[in-house]
């Protein structure tokens, strides 16, 4: 069992004797008076969303799913679609991607993490690397301090284009190296 305040997105917990993927989770409080933990949960059996509001000391139990690698494939409206090593295709759900799909690109491999035999979400590596495909220009003048300017990144899904922030010497075209988990530059990859 693990408390409401260790628990992370991604996670499957049991609630009420049912399994739910936490999607998001939002912090309100104090040290002094205590945390309280809003998630946006999804009913892993019946899709059906979920919110609810838990202090840092609830207990759940997180439920520890198999996980298998998997390469990103195509798109098949509305579904996203992985295939494995012996060329089985899991089709997984958009909203169950998350971050996900800000980083998708054609031929990537991930693991596919499933619960029940039905592939339920996806975990990417921890860092990555992308082309950046659009950055404004650095002003001049602007140098003091930790400055940054927005980046978009390449990935498969062109409604998807995620930005990110880069620091102003980073130009189009740059390969980067990007943190999945906080969604942060880490450096630029020189050949």
């Amino acid at each position: 069992m693990k408390p409401a305040k260790e628990i992370r997105v991604g996670n499957i917990i049991m609630v009420d004797a049912k399994p739910f993927i936490v999607l998001r989770s939002d912090v309100n409080g104090s040290s002094r008076t205590g945390f309280t933990y809003k998630w946006k949960m999804k009913n892993l059996l019946t899709n059906a969303p979920f919110e609810s509001v838990f202090r840092g000391d609830d207990k759940f139990d997180v439920v520890v799913l198999d996980k298998k690698p998997v390469t990103y494939s195509y798109f098949a409206d509305p579904l996203y679609v992985f295939m494995d090593a012996d060329y089985e295709q899991y089709e997984i759900e958009e909203e169950n991607l998350g971050d996900a799909l800000n980083y998708l690109k054609d031929g990537m491999e991930c693991e596919a993490v499933f619960y029940d035999g039905k592939a339920i979400s996806v975990e990417l590596p921890t860092t990555i690397q992308r082309q950046i495909v659009y950055s404004e220009p650095a002003v001049k003048g602007n140098t003091s301090g930790n400055v940054t300017k927005e980046a978009k990144i390449e990935n498969a899904i062109e409604a998807k284009q995620f930005s990110i922030q880069v620091p102003l010497f980073v130009s189009q075209d740059d390969i980067v190296e990007i943190d999945t988990r906080t969604n942060e530059f880490k450096k630029v990859v020189r050949n």
